[in-house]
């Protein structure tokens, strides 16, 4: 059950930290307990992220390279803790291909022999790609571990949802930026800020600067989603909005989203009901696990020793 648990997560989100730096020289930038990060590394971590997210080339370059180190960073302190947990950390092969197809996709390409030659081609190497991959997904692993006893998902409420007898179906490509914020008195401050980064740089840059969702290294891009899997909040929120519109803040379990719609498309189909019940549950899912993960990664965070040279 766990592992059917874990591979839909990791083919649903993906947890992917990735960083960039400048300049030839490799110095060493941060210190993490007995773990280094030079600017060689978010260097490499740079070329990935624009890679993934090719939109991310119109950003500005200091303002990447600062993202690109965070990010890196965050993948440190992730593995840290996963050596920490598990005595040997290795994910199963097919959880990773899963994986590596979704990435390939999301980008569009066909197969795994073009991703390897697209990534030849942006100077980004195939076996770093994969080894972020698999941290990424051992943290997930980590976080279901924990935390999936704690994650309530009410199926028939969600099915009641879903209307089996519509033939015709809207389905809509977004994307997310997964926010919180300390006082709610900041809420419209912060929609303000996060808008005008997007107006000014793109959704995909915003999300990497703020998103804690683990979409957010993919410019918070999710899956097709029909629109009867949805819930009523979001539905009303996006219901009247053109492609490349994004919504103000709904407030959901644990903090607020933005979403984005990237396009949409009718399809006269009959409503296959499972999957879409299976679609929107791991939804709901994403967003409560990303909750849990946010408050561990904090709380591991505090008890490192982090120095910035």
């Amino acid at each position: 059950m766990l592992k059917k648990l874990i591979l839909i997560y990791l083919t649903t989100i993906f947890f992917i930290n990735s960083s960039s730096s400048f300049g030839i020289e490799n110095k060493i930038l941060v210190k993490i307990e007995n773990q280094i990060i030079t600017s060689l590394d978010v260097n490499s971590e740079y070329k990935y992220l624009i890679a993934l997210n090719p939109s991310l080339k119109n950003s500005n370059k200091k303002d990447v390279i600062e993202l690109s180190k965070r990010s890196i960073v965050n993948e440190r302190i992730k593995k840290i803790e996963i050596e920490k947990t598990f005595k040997n950390p290795q994910l199963p092969e097919e959880f990773l291909n899963k994986i590596l197809q979704n990435v390939y996709s999301r980008i569009g390409l066909a197969n795994l022999d073009d991703f390897k030659e697209y990534l030849i081609l942006n100077n980004v190497d195939i076996e770093n790609v994969k080894n972020k991959l698999e941290i990424e997904a051992l943290w997930n692993e980590l976080i279901l571990i924990k935390f999936s006893s704690k994650v309530k998902i009410n199926e028939k409420n969600l099915k009641a949802k879903i209307n089996k007898d519509n033939k015709f179906s809207k389905s809509y490509l977004l994307s997310e930026i997964s926010f919180e914020v300390s006082n709610l008195n900041d809420l419209d401050n912060k929609f303000s800020e996060i808008s005008d980064v997007i107006n000014n740089s793109g959704f995909d840059f915003a999300a990497l600067k703020y998103s804690v969702s683990t979409t957010s290294n993919f410019g918070g891009k999710l899956d097709w989603i029909n629109e009867n899997s949805l819930n009523r909040k979001i539905k009303d929120a996006i219901k009247n909005l053109k492609i490349n519109d994004f919504t103000k803040p709904i407030n959901v379990s644990g903090g607020f989203l933005i979403l984005q719609i990237n396009d949409i498309r009718n399809t006269q189909i009959e409503v296959n009901v499972e999957e879409e019940l299976i679609k929107i549950t791991n939804f709901e899912k994403n967003n409560q696990l990303n909750q849990y993960s946010k408050i561990y990664f904090n709380k591991i965070k505090k008890n490192l020793q982090i120095d910035e040279l």
